[in-house]
């Protein structure tokens, strides 16, 4: 579902906070990487095996019943289930976790996990420790050691 404007601001508020996130096309990582997290490099990549490994995390990390959110910066966010991706409310997966031009994040409410893209570093930040238990051995494989951990 489509998140509303007054509360889509509020969002991002605290994307900004949590993160201290200073959006920059030239200085990186223009945020604080939350602990514990891992952040790989995106130079070359399989778009469709990193999607699939991170919904695979996210679907297995997320508590049952939990939304998730697929915020894209400057642009419309989404609010959704993930284990109702695939049915017929929510037919295709709302976003992506690769950063294609703008900061892409995939987070729960709480931001106690998820993953945030960095389109000009072209990165993929993965933080929260149910999550990085799903995803880590996968993403190093596809994508080399990380650059960062916190």
């Amino acid at each position: 579902m489509l998140i509303a404007n007054p509360e889509y601001r509020e969002i991002w508020d605290a994307v900004y906070e949590h993160f201290s996130f200073k959006p920059s096309v030239h200085e990186f990582p223009g945020k604080v990487d939350p602990s514990p997290s891992m952040t790989w490099h995106l130079d070359v990549v399989d778009d469709d095996r990193l999607e699939a490994i991170v919904e695979r995390g996210l679907r297995a990390a997320v508590r049952p019943g939990e939304l998730l959110r697929f915020l894209d910066w400057q642009h419309v966010g989404f609010e959704f289930d993930p284990s109702r991706v695939g049915r017929a409310e929510y037919p295709d997966w709302p976003g992506v976790a690769y950063p294609d031009g703008d900061y892409y994040l995939n987070v729960t409410p709480d931001l106690r996990l998820g993953t945030f893209g960095h389109p000009w570093e072209d990165t993929l930040c993965v933080f929260g420790a149910d999550l990085l238990a799903v995803v880590r051995d996968d993403l190093t494989a596809l994508l080399g050691p990380p650059i960062r951990a916190s």
